[in-house]
């Protein structure tokens, strides 16, 4: 993530994603971890209307996405260290802070974490602690917050996106072009997942209305 002064995410927005991480959604129920970045991103992007759709999901998977198998993509995975040009993905939050201090034990600072990737030596004081900044909620907060204020400042999503990870254009090419393929992905799959579910209503509605028509409900 790109160096830039630290801020706090709005409580109002940080409270939605807590929300929607305690409640079930049918779609990402028992996903363990591998659900957590998706819930915090919707919840996030649902709330800030100013947020394009599955924006931040696409800079999820491009910053700590994880291969599933099962599912055939790349899902962004929770407990994702980055130091040294290297990404690790741990398997709780609990080791990824262990991983972290280690790090740090080592003089390391420049140490990209969580869902969105955030990097503590440029963006650390915006959280209370490494357990507050490996939390979804806080983690996606912030980054949706900062992805904010860089289309403020520069202009447009394009940019803004581009200098999320980096201000020269050799990263920040590159790192765009990642992005807008993960955010078509992101959309297409969104999309079939809607027809799915306009597909399975109709079928409802169909054979409901075949009761209501031969009296089978009286």
């Amino acid at each position: 993530m790109l160096q830039r002064r630290r801020f706090a995410p709005a409580p109002i927005l940080l409270l939605a994603v807590l929300a929607a991480l305690a409640a079930p959604r049918p779609a990402l129920s028992n996903g363990g971890a591998w659900a957590v970045c998706a819930r915090a991103t919707a919840a996030a992007e649902e709330l800030r209307s100013d947020l394009p759709a599955h924006l931040l999901s696409a800079v999820a998977a491009v910053e700590s996405g994880r291969w599933h198998k099962g599912r055939q993509a790349t899902i962004a995975w929770p407990w994702t260290v980055t130091a040294e040009g290297e990404g690790r993905f741990l398997p709780s939050k609990a080791a990824a802070i262990e991983a972290v201090e280690r790090l740090q034990a080592r003089g390391i600072a420049n140490i990209d974490v969580g869902c969105m990737q955030v990097n503590l030596h440029y963006h650390g004081d915006a959280f209370e602690s490494l357990s507050s900044a490996f939390d979804p909620a806080a983690n996606v907060a912030y980054a949706a917050e900062f992805l904010l204020d860089l289309r403020r400042e520069r202009g447009s999503w394009t940019r803004a996106i581009g200098d999320y990870h980096s201000q020269t254009p050799r990263y920040s090419g590159p790192y765009r072009l990642k992005v807008f393929r993960a955010w078509r992905k992101a959309k297409k799959a969104a999309y079939a997942e809607q027809r799915r579910e306009r597909q399975a209503k109709a079928l409802f509605a169909q054979d409901l209305s075949g009761y209501l028509r031969d009296d089978r409900l009286l």
